[in-house]
């Protein structure tokens, strides 16, 4: 507390991210990290741009972000005028709080999502109502129609359940609410899931967002973007330049752009991390866990017969980090990225001596 702080600091809960302890030989399974290394054209591009003596970094970068929209665009065969980047989706998604959420209606997001989203509302003074998942924790449309917000955003998949909903689904919410902004976070996506991009042409209402730091190993880059029609991409684009002009620095635009051109590299990683994503769920599942039907890049599990903190405490003494949120409905569950074939064999054999 402090006298010089404004009245609304006084109101802030600030989002707590995962733990990134350093702790040697840990197996870090908390943050939803990717396994596997960027392309290695996106840290040759990085290099490319720092050059032998740093030079150009004297200069700052372009605050359009056109060669990474252009790229973008390219990869989901879209106009670049429908593209906006940020620095990481947290920033992209900041800027859609006050941009394009904030109305006379509250804003509807479920009751178990990403936990960033309250707090953005308490930052930019956002009336929200929690609309509940079933009882198999998925979303149902139906509720959010119901409820005639006057904005309403999820990420698909849904976080931390790993559950996705259906594409026909969320083109059936965006025309049942064609005056409210739709925003579908696909932070996870690319590892289950069609992207909401391909809805954006007749449903002016509908915005997307993604990362580069999940299905792309570039979460230390931190480079979001949002994909939507030119109306709303100017809306952000007032945000972000009434905000900060310069978001992304020389070397995240090289990088990112060379990363969305490298395909290849792309399709390779996310489809090592579905396979062992599969065989992880078939381990676990044969150790008695109920483990809900994922479409992201962890798993989201809990255990009948064994409390989940105790677990993730157990699993950390072994030098495996998960996640344990203490929430309701879900203090029983544990939220589990989706490592490497042998991290996993680890987390199993350690599973398998604690049930």
């Amino acid at each position: 507390m402090s006298k010089f702080w404004s009245p609304v600091v006084h109101t802030l809960a600030p989002y707590t991210p995962g733990e990134q302890p350093k702790i040697e030989g840990l197996i870090k399974l908390n943050t939803n990290e990717n396994p596997y290394p960027p392309s290695p054209l996106a840290v040759a591009a990085m290099q490319a741009e720092l050059g032998s003596d740093g030079d150009r970094l004297k200069l700052y970068p372009d605050p359009t972000g056109h060669v990474l929209r252009e790229a973008i665009a390219d990869h989901f065969g879209i106009d670049s005028d429908r593209v906006f980047v940020g620095n990481s989706s947290d920033e992209v998604l900041a800027h859609t709080f006050i941009g394009l959420l904030k109305h006379e209606r509250p804003l509807a997001f479920p009751d178990i999502t990403y936990s960033f989203y309250p707090v953005y509302c308490r930052l930019y003074g956002i009336e929200h109502v929690c609309v509940p998942l079933d009882g198999q924790f998925a979303i149902r449309v139906d509720d959010f129609i119901e409820r005639a917000p006057g904005a309403v955003i999820f990420p698909n998949p849904n976080a931390p359940t790993g559950r996705l909903l259906p594409l026909a689904e969320i083109a059936r919410l965006a025309s049942a609410l064609p005056d409210s902004p739709v925003v579908i976070d696909e932070a996870y996506v690319d590892f289950g899931g069609e992207s909401a991009v391909a809805l954006i042409a007749d449903h002016p209402n509908v915005l997307v967002t993604q990362t580069l730091s999940k299905s792309r190993s570039l979460a230390g880059l931190r480079v979001g973007f949002a994909i939507g029609q030119p109306a709303l991409i100017e809306g952000l684009t007032r945000v972000k330049d009434s905000f900060n002009s310069y978001p992304l620095d020389r070397l995240a635009l090289a990088g990112a752009t060379a990363a969305m051109q490298d395909r290849a590299w792309f399709d390779a990683t996310r489809h090592r991390v579905i396979a062992s994503r599969d065989r992880l769920t078939a381990d676990m599942r044969a150790l008695g866990f109920e483990i809900l039907p994922s479409a992201a890049n962890f798993v989201f599990a809990r255990h009948p017969d064994h409390d989940a903190a105790t677990l993730a405490s157990a699993l950390r003494e072994r030098r495996i980090l998960v996640r344990h949120f203490r929430l309701p409905r879900i203090e029983q569950f544990l939220r589990i990225t989706v490592g490497t074939d042998p991290q996993c064999a680890a987390l199993v054999d350690a599973l398998r001596a604690l049930v």
